[in-house]
């Protein structure tokens, strides 16, 4: 790590094998695990906790205080995990008082120009590809693809393993396993190929894919499909993911083929 051109704070504890390249700036109260590599130009402030053996190119800006008027000052984080990259110039702001961090999960790409906002949760696996926009507070879960440039409007559940197309504006949940494009976001079928590479059979696939017939193709409201799949559907870890899913949206979620809510 014995880098004389980065300037890294006395105070910031970084593991024996990190390697920290020229003209980099490490705050205190930071702290970096073994194995991670830091780019030139990489500015990591007040707050952070970096995993092992992650790579955080160059540009990149990770623990700046909130761009949320609301901020104070108040001691907050930004948590990344492990096996995590972190490409050129993203931004990962840290928490505020409403939940205190800003967290990244293990094995996450976080493609160029990015940006993550206060309080943000990025599960495990976690896909965010060139130029995505974070707003505060949202939750992406785990195996997530957010394609370029797609805005996503604070407090917004983004579930596990949904895809959504580049460029796309997300005013609405998107629950799992599903893919989303169109203006406005709309259901477009769930996303198979991203499942199938991750292990899924095709029985449960087709389990998925049925009920999200039931409730995106059927004519009933969220309610009505709720109250179905859970009549008709044998209980599984899926099923009822995607149940929880719905019953816990703030937002509501993103619309079906026919624009129907």
């Amino acid at each position: 790590m014995n880098q004389p051109l980065a300037y890294v704070h006395p105070e910031a504890k970084i593991a024996r094998n990190v390697v920290i390249e020229p003209f980099t700036t490490i705050h205190k109260n930071v702290t970096i695990g073994s194995g991670t590599w830091i780019g030139s130009n990489v500015t990591i402030m007040e707050g952070a906790q970096i995993g092992e053996n992650c790579r955080i190119f160059p540009g990149a800006v990770i623990s700046a205080i909130p761009q949320d008027l609301k901020f104070e000052g108040e001691d907050s984080l930004t948590v990344i995990g492990n096996n995590t990259t972190i490409r050129e110039c993203v931004t990962i702001n840290r928490g505020t008082s409403a939940s205190g961090r800003t967290q990244i999960g293990d094995n996450c790409l976080i493609m160029a120009a990015a940006h993550i906002a206060h309080d943000c949760v990025v599960g495990n696996n976690a896909i965010i590809v060139n130029g995505v926009l974070l707003g505060g507070h949202v939750i992406v879960g785990d195996f997530a693809v957010l394609g370029g440039l797609a805005a996503i409007h604070q407090f917004i559940h983004i579930g596990s393993h949904a895809m959504i197309s580049g460029g796309s504006l997300v005013r609405k949940d998107v629950p799992p396993y599903t893919k989303a494009a169109k203006e406005p976001l709309s259901y477009v079928g769930i996303n198979s190929i991203g499942l199938r590479r991750r292990g899924f059979n095709s029985e449960k696939i087709t389990e998925i894919q049925n009920i999200y017939r039931i409730l995106y193709q059927k004519n009933y409201n969220n309610t009505q499909a709720v109250e179905k799949i859970e009549g008709e559907m044998e209980a599984t870890p899926e099923r009822d993911e995607i149940i929880l899913f719905i019953k816990n949206s703030q937002r509501g979620i993103m619309r079906g083929y026919s624009g129907n809510q």
